[in-house]
């Protein structure tokens, strides 16, 4: 098989017409010869950071849209997964995923349980991670978010890492605003990258002291525009992510679209694929191709290096997608669950008090941070209530593991008038998290996916609304195209109930995020993530 176009030589900077000749999965011969073919042939996208687990798709039904998007490989962390199953998850994910022909290249989850201070479905400790660690299907140490733990030395944290140095795998960082000292201690343990950057000036500490940034752009943390400028000087130890990608988004586009944005900036196209395509694939020395004799035959065709439409993406010489479209097939696979709590009732998620003033979470659109503020208290009965005039609402984390008293709080900024929505994707450990203008709509919504073992779901005045998520609680057994459609329905109604959000479920499953400061709810209190401990709603 031989494909004509204009080859871009990423490394070389150079651009030429030729034809990439492919037998047997692997590339042969790439040489220049004359046609008339306009079409660009280039390495396909790697994202170098994503749970497959929050695209709520199986990592089979995941690549079947990511391929008409010109991605060939991810480097995935089943974190979300072993934190409800353990190792029995992240097998899960490594079979699917062979299964189809994307390159899924999994991680062993670093922190399963993340804290101590949540209750997740299971524990992977050092010596499940030496196991792992003995897996070729094993690439790497997932995100050490656990960065406290590196700074001080935890014994069980360096062991881990340990472990992965041992099988000379690299480490993933997560270091959300560390700095300075902090920062030096966090590196000299053996990591190298982070996804975390908030700021251009924390992006550009960790390049300087020898870090790669990853640029991450989800469907709720999307930190693009606030690093993308230091990619001209620095593309060479930058890669692009997407880290949490919803189906809606992903039915719309992956990192074909960060290219565009970044070549539209101005920025050199072969700095730009340099980031997409090749430094995560000699970073994590993964088995994929860029687009040289001798490589797996894993390259896409684009119209051109503006937009980057991609017209035809291959995998190991396999056509995997054209114009749209996939040939990846769907597969048959076991569904696995951890779900064994019962029905709420209203009164639980009553929260007695006489304090004048609370202690309040503010989302922040777009981010994985969160603000403390303090507010006003709003009583009815004794019991602190939402405030819809002020968008303060009340706000639960349920243990979905065993039955527990639900935990309580408030939020900012979800601007719901009506109703509640809940959500069985809580990171980290994917306990039911849910806010809502009165505690009957919030016990409504919870016990909509009690009674589904795991979705997500909105409850309007009017309707109810749920999209059933019965692998793990957290993704669906359905095609892609399906959950997509029915995703964005959901979407659509928490906006129509008021929510101005750019994603509000991906927004409320990031809010029982401990490891990023500065104020979330686990499913035993609300907790502080600057100074790691629990705090108090009641202001006194």
């Amino acid at each position: 098989m031989k494909i004509q176009g204009n080859i871009v030589d990423i490394e070389n900077k150079r651009i030429f017409k030729g034809e990439v000749e492919v037998a047997n999965g692997k590339i042969v011969a790439v040489k220049e010869t004359d046609h008339s073919i306009e079409n660009y042939i280039l390495p396909g996208f790697v994202d170098a950071h994503i749970h497959i687990e929050s695209s709520m798709l199986v990592p089979s039904e995941f690549a079947k849209i990511a391929v008409t998007h010109g991605t060939v490989a991810t480097v995935s962390d089943p974190h979300e997964i072993a934190n409800v199953l353990g190792v029995k998850g992240v097998d899960f994910m490594i079979e699917n995923g062979k299964k189809v022909p994307l390159k899924f290249n999994f991680g062993a989850p670093s922190c399963v349980p993340a804290t101590s201070f949540e209750s997740a479905g299971a524990v992977i400790d050092s010596d499940d991670i030496k196991k792992m660690m003995e897996n070729p299907d094993i690439k790497y140490l997932a995100e050490m978010m656990n960065y406290p733990g590196v700074i001080y030395q935890d014994e069980e944290v360096l062991k881990k890492i340990a472990w992965a140095k041992h099988y000379n795998k690299p480490v993933d960082g997560h270091a959300p605003g560390v700095r300075g000292e902090d920062l030096d201690k966090y590196i000299a343990a053996g990591i190298y990258t982070d996804h975390e950057c908030f700021t251009y000036e924390e992006a550009l500490e960790k390049l300087q002291k020898g870090m790669k940034v990853i640029v991450r752009e989800g469907s709720a943390a999307k930190n693009f525009e606030a690093l993308i400028d230091l990619l001209p000087e620095h593309y060479e130890n930058m890669m692009f992510c997407s880290d949490d990608k919803h189906p809606d988004d992903l039915l719309v586009g992956h990192l074909n679209q960060l290219c565009e944005r970044a070549v539209a900036k101005g920025m050199d196209v072969f700095k730009v694929l340099q980031a997409a395509c090749i430094n995560p694939v000699k970073h994590y020395n993964l088995d994929v191709g860029l687009l040289k004799e001798g490589d797996e035959a894993d390259f896409i065709v684009v119209e051109d290096l503006e937009k980057f439409n991609v017209i035809k993406t291959y995998i190991d010489g396999e056509l995997v997608a054209e114009n749209g479209k996939s040939f990846v097939k769907h597969v048959d696979f076991e569904v696995l669950n951890n779900f064994d709590t019962d029905k709420k009732e209203v009164s639980d998620f009553e929260f007695h008090s006489a304090s004048e003033k609370i202690r309040v979470i503010e989302a922040l659109d777009g981010e994985l941070v969160t603000n403390e503020i303090e507010v006003d208290s709003l009583i009815k009965d004794g019991n602190l209530v939402s405030n819809t005039e002020n968008d303060v609402l009340k706000m639960t984390v349920v243990n979905r593991y065993k039955n527990a008293e639900p935990s309580i709080a408030f939020i900012k900024n979800f601007g719901l008038k009506e109703g509640a929505i809940a959500s069985s994707v809580g990171h980290d450990s994917h306990n039911i998290i849910a806010v809502g203008v009165s505690d009957e709509a919030i016990c409504k919504a919870v016990n909509l996916l009690i009674e589904n073992k795991g979705g997500i779901c909105a409850v309007s005045n009017t309707e109810e609304k749920v999209v059933a998520l019965p692998v793990a609680g957290i993704m669906s057994d359905k095609p892609a195209e399906e959950i997509g459609k029915a995703y964005a329905e959901l979407d659509a109604m928490a906006k129509a109930m008021g929510s101005s959000l750019r994603a509000p479920y991906m927004t409320l499953s990031f809010m029982a995020l401990l490891v990023i400061p500065a104020l979330k709810l686990s499913d035993k209190g609300l907790f502080n993530g600057s100074t790691f401990q629990f705090t108090s709603v009641e202001v006194k």
